[in-house]
């Protein structure tokens, strides 16, 4: 029995450290993209494009995580979706256009909107866990 709840617990670690992992990066790459936003309007053109090329490479390496055969539909989506950023912060490199900047914020915003519930939803599946075993064990925090 003890062997089915570590199991339990290191699991529910594991994926809440990939759910956490996974909104940092959306954190990351929004606060890279407000910054470039500000260079933009500086007319700082390498501070842009510093800032633009770290949130490419962000959503680059969310769109190669993307388990393509096993995410179905909901990964096809977030392919799109990828891609659209993607395309959108080419432009807004390539032409300065802030209104692109903009919409692969927003896009951003969204997606890390909804990550950001999944670990409002872990850690409060994890708190009733533990309060229905009694509190056996130690709290492991997301």
């Amino acid at each position: 029995m003890m062997q089915k709840a570590d199991a339990y617990r290191k699991a529910t670690v594991d994926t809440s450290d990939n759910v956490r992992l996974v909104s940092l990066l959306f954190d990351g790459a929004i606060n890279f993209l407000k910054i470039a936003k500000g260079k933009m309007v500086t007319r700082d053109v390498a501070g842009k494009g510093i800032y633009i090329g770290k949130a490419t490479a962000i959503v680059g390496e969310l769109t190669s995580c993307l388990n393509m055969e096993e995410g179905g539909e909901i990964a096809r989506n977030l392919r799109r979706l990828y891609d659209f950023v993607l395309d959108r912060l080419l432009k807004a490199n390539l032409k300065n256009d802030m209104i692109a900047l903009d919409e692969a914020v927003k896009v951003l915003e969204t997606l890390r909107g909804g990550w950001k519930e999944m670990e409002r939803n872990q850690a409060a599946a994890h708190t009733a866990s533990h309060r229905a075993s009694g509190g056996v064990g130690m709290a492991v925090q997301a």
